[in-house]
């Protein structure tokens, strides 16, 4: 099997949402027309030059009209400027008949998605019909790289034209959209996914694709592989040749027969290792089976990037994901589109190969409770939106739900004890101190590509909420489940949830989410890692599903709970276990209770003598939309050298680490809930000095001073704000571990037990807590 073509459905979102306005007082013919060369496919990521024409139409435009050039609020591409012609992004505009044009860029300048505007305004002077105004972006005739593309691929990447005549302030668009394709580069990497766990004998698929530096599965893949696996499997060829067209390849109907860890390494003609397989567990009869999902995204006809046909495609065939979910902002959900995307979801859920689950997100302001995913478990429900923002059609007011609370209410009166929510962070936060019902809200999302919001989970314990862990990408790029940041505002790698089920079916899918079975990771190349974690009771104890406190729910006894348990034990001892296998070597497991770290497990011996030193720094400003922090700047060492350099997070290709001489490195980094940092290993030990110097920490530690104990900056304000720096291990590579940890219980109140592992690359997961009480 390769890659499909997918492409984009005329299907809008309604006039205000496509255009920016409700009225067309001007016939669409009369409006004038724009053109841009040039006008075929363009890389991602790629620095060029275009020039979009406008052609007046009937009316010209008068004194103080003008128009506008938008781009989506997802578009990375970068600003244009226009005062220094040497530089990068430089941009001009200019009318043929000589009117003086005033220009600005404003990136929130429209009507959503079209948000990043450029403004030309007619201040001297009006164009007659048939008159010009040329905006040239990206020149670079004076020295300038030019405009840098958008870094992820769109059939349909616009240079979106409204026009103002008549100089109403009334911007429409002009009938034909100027646009370019934009298409992947050629791959830096490959990926090859593996399921990670399978009973012994039965079927599974092997996917490859190779991924250009901004992530997206390349169509310029060629080489020819040899795969060599660490256990026999049945069906797996020999060699593989990957060619330029399809955008990933997968096999089908392999078999491994021996228990076991299997990784398939891909080979190149000389025999050196390309490339490397996740891990994946052969076993015996299991349970649950562990099944990975990313359910939070959107598409272009919301506020994201390509088709809805196109995110389902992309879930399915690119990332690739088990399962996924359409979650686009419901103001902007009009209800002909609401029932286009039940008729994907009907189309895309294939039980055993994939589930396509219904619903939407509920995007109430902050202060109305924030955003909220709603799943429902069929297609035909009806959508609850916070507002009617952006739709034109007001005759459905009536099921509106202003806030979260009016919305649990709602799925209650209604009886909808069947629809799933969880709470997330994006622009808007959910605030679950003002809204939370647990009989349909079961889990936060701590990671997403917006950043990490452990603080999240943490509300949840302070207010005696039982919740379960998820991660998702919220995706605005159209790369549901493989979503890298690019270079806007987005600052982390889109999560991934891992969803312990016994099949792989809506009903199952649900109820895990019901039973927060599941655990959530920071995602990207190595984010699927394996984790059990339980914990084991001297005595018995009542084994709880549903939430006891919120009213009758039924138990089991046992002496043994899994994550997402609720678990009253009136008596006797608690100790939790572990076990881990990933991708990466392991750094750390933290053992939580609650907010308290209780334990942490380092498979690595600490080594006081190793010349290798972490400095990480981490963490949001605060919790709404402008949460970046800036971490700028730089590591120099005295008396001392620096024999290699590793960037850890460092997530945007255009700022990588900088190495100054052969002491010293520079940076350029944001954090927004998450870390990033970098590895230095050093000619000696023990001698010299280390200054760290960023816009929040200046420090200067002796480097014989630097232990295997983190020493802590802490700069925190409304959120954690962090600077690490530890001697860590030369090198580590432990994948796998495994521990156990008795465990005191306090004697009033929960103690949610979770697991937080770190990877030594700086992939994150967490897992559901499991509760225990007395």
């Amino acid at each position: 099997m390769t890659d499909s073509d997918n492409r984009a459905e005329p299907l809008g979102g309604g006039a205000e949402n496509s255009s920016g306005v409700i009225r067309q007082p001007i016939a669409p013919h009369m409006l004038g027309s724009a053109t841009v060369t040039p006008d075929g496919d363009v890389e991602a990521g790629s620095w060029q030059s275009f020039t979009v024409v406008y052609t007046a139409g009937a009316y010209g435009i008068d004194d103080s009209g003008g128009l506008r050039v938008c781009f989506r609020f997802a578009s990375d591409q970068s600003a244009p400027q226009f005062d220094n012609p040497k530089g990068a992004n430089y941009t001009t505009v200019e009318a043929s008949n000589g009117a003086v044009l005033q220009c600005r860029f404003d990136p929130k300048g429209n009507v959503r998605p079209w948000d990043k505007t450029l403004s030309v305004k007619v201040v001297n002077g009006y164009l007659l019909p048939g008159d010009t105004i040329t905006v040239r972006f990206g020149i670079t005739e004076h020295g300038g790289p030019g405009m840098r593309m958008q870094t992820f691929c769109e059939d349909s990447y616009e240079f979106r034209v409204l026009v103002d005549p008549v100089a109403t302030y009334n911007f429409q668009p002009v009938p034909v959209q100027p646009m370019v394709r934009i298409v992947p580069g050629a791959p830096v990497r490959h990926v090859a996914t593996l399921p990670s766990q399978r009973p012994a004998g039965t079927p599974f698929a092997l996917h490859i694709k190779g991924e250009d530096r901004w992530g997206n599965p390349s169509d310029r893949c060629d080489a020819a592989l040899t795969l060599r696996p660490s256990i026999p499997v049945e069906g797996l060829p020999e060699t593989l040749q990957l060619a330029p067209g399809p955008r990933f390849v997968r096999l089908e109907g392999l078999k491994a027969a021996q228990s076991g860890v299997l990784e398939i390494d891909f080979l190149d003609a000389s025999g050196a290792l390309q490339f490397r397989s996740n891990p994946m567990e052969v076993t015996g009869p299991a349970e649950f089976l562990p099944f990975w999902a990313d359910l939070h995204g959107q598409s272009e006809e919301t506020i994201g990037t390509g088709s809805a046909r196109q995110y389902f495609a992309f879930a399915r065939d690119l990332a690739p994901v088990d399962a996924t979910s359409h979650q686009g902002n419901d103001f902007q959900i009009t209800n002909e589109f609401f029932a286009h995307l039940d008729r994907l979801t009907a189309e895309f859920d294939e039980p055993g190969r994939f589930v396509a689950l219904p619903g939407y997100e509920w995007s109430g302001n902050t202060g109305l409770g924030g955003d909220r995913n709603v799943f429902f478990p069929e297609e035909g429900r009806q959508i609850r939106r916070s507002s009617h923002a952006l739709i034109e059609d007001q005759s459905d007011l009536h099921t509106d739900a202003h806030t979260a609370a009016e919305l649990f209410e709602a799925f209650a009166r209604e009886g909808e004890w069947d629809v799933v929510c969880y709470a997330h962070c994006g622009g808007r936060y959910a605030d679950i101190r003002a809204a939370h019902d647990g009989r349909f809200e079961k889990s936060v999302e701590v990671h997403s590509a917006w950043g990490t919001f452990e603080w999240l989970l943490h509300d949840a314990f302070d207010l005696g909420y039982r919740v379960g862990v998820v991660a998702n990408s919220d995706g605005h790029k159209g790369r549901p489940g493989a979503s890298y940041p690019g270079a806007s505002m987005f600052g982390a790698i889109g999560g991934l949830t891992c969803l312990l089920l016994p099949e792989l079916s809506r009903p199952a899918l649900l109820d895990c989410l019901r039973s927060r079975r599941h655990y959530g990771s920071t995602g990207g190349p190595t984010g699927r890692p394996i984790i059990e974690f339980g914990a084991g009771f001297s005595a018995d104890g009542a084994i709880f599903r549903d939430d006891p406190a919120l009213g009758p729910a039924e138990s089991r006894p046992g002496r043994s709970a899994l994550m997402g348990d609720i678990v009253h034990l009136p008596e006797g001892d608690c100790s939790l276990n572990f076990r881990v296998l990933a991708g990466s070597p392991v750094e750390t497991v933290d053992i939580f209770n609650g907010r308290d770290l209780v334990e942490t497990f380092r498979p690595h011996a600490a080594d006081p003598a190793s010349r290798r030193i972490r400095i990480l720094w981490e963490g949001a400003l605060y919790r709404g939309r402008f949460r970046q922090v800036i971490w700028d700047g730089g590591a120099t060492l005295s008396g001392n050298g620096i024999t290699r350099a590793q960037a850890i997070n460092f997530l945007n290709p255009d700022n990588p680490l900088r190495t100054d001489g052969e002491a010293g490195v520079s940076w350029t980094a944001l954090t927004t809930g998450n870390f990033g940092g970098v590895d230095l290993w050093l000619a000696d030990a023990a001698a010299g000095t280390l200054s760290i110097r960023t816009p929040l920490v200046e420090a200067d530690l002796n480097v014989a001073d630097i232990g295997t104990e983190e020493t802590v900056f802490d700069r925190s304000a409304a959120l954690p704000r962090l600077l690490r720096v530890q001697r860590l291990p030369e090198t580590m590579d432990q994948t796998a571990f495994s521990g156990s940890l008795p465990v005191d219980l306090r004697d009033s109140g929960d103690n949610p037990f979770y697991l937080r592992l770190t990877l030594e690359d700086g992939t994150r997961a967490w897992t559901s807590p499991i509760y225990v009480y007395r």
